[in-house]
């Protein structure tokens, strides 16, 4: 299975189990690695047998930015639903980085990562 990444999506989103994430929000950044045939597009060089990843990050960049959630996984399993929702993803890894999560001590990143395949 060929490969389609998009990495480092940065979108402001009010997730999170605390009034004041829900309230001041923050940065959530995703990454994408798309599974699915590209031949078809390569071999017409037509966009339209493949997935258009400006439009796929815009519509990522909304489910982000749209209704609040408490978990970044419920946030991750949101994403691959609207990936999946084009006809040529098979498969597709989602990793959500809340690198502003409210944790007492020091850290890098807290990030969650799904992988969902199309039944």
């Amino acid at each position: 299975m060929d490969r389609i990444t998009l990495r480092g999506l940065a979108v402001r989103g009010h997730h999170g189990v605390f009034a004041h994430e829900r309230e001041e929000g923050q940065t959530f950044v995703v990454d994408l690695s798309l599974g699915l045939d590209t031949a078809p597009a390569a071999a017409g060089d037509d966009l339209t047998r493949t997935v258009h990843y400006g439009v796929l990050a815009e519509q990522v960049a909304a489910v982000v930015s749209g209704e609040p959630v408490d978990l970044i996984e419920t946030l991750a399993q949101r994403i691959a639903d609207t990936c999946l929702g084009h006809a040529e993803v098979e498969e597709v890894e989602v990793t959500v980085h809340k690198p502003e999560a409210p944790v007492s001590v020091p850290f890098d990143d807290v990030a969650v990562t799904i992988t969902r395949r199309r039944p």
